[in-house]
């Protein structure tokens, strides 16, 4: 990924996340930004994000915001400028839910006792 890309996916997303964050603030309240993805000519995004709470309602979370894309591009359109705006999509990361699945199993084994007597 070149440098001007990791650039505009941090820049996009600090700035939806604060979208998020602060115009639909009662219903992104638990959403977290985890990533945003670039494509190279910038005509697409795709924004990874994650519950801070567990919970397995991320569905209804993701129908509301494949609803407010528009919007939020749009609120982007106002606060940065660039050549091209890419278009966004939402997608719901399972790399936080699959870490803490595996801490839970690490942490059902217990201390390790040692066995030599």
């Amino acid at each position: 990924m070149s440098n001007r890309n990791v650039r505009v996916s941090e820049l996009l997303k600090r700035e939806v996340s604060d979208i998020l964050h602060t115009r639909y603030q009662k219903e992104t309240v638990a959403i977290t930004v985890t990533a945003v993805d670039v494509s190279p000519d910038h005509s697409n995004a795709k924004v990874y994000y994650s519950f801070l709470v567990r919970d397995d309602g991320h569905w209804n979370a993701q129908g509301f915001l494949d609803r407010i894309a528009g919007k939020v591009r749009f609120e982007l359109g106002k606060r940065i400028v660039l050549k091209r705006l890419p278009a966004l999509s939402f997608v719901f990361d399972e790399r936080i839910a699959q870490g803490n699945r595996i801490n839970e199993i690490i942490d059902g084994f217990g201390p390790i006792e040692d066995q030599t007597d």
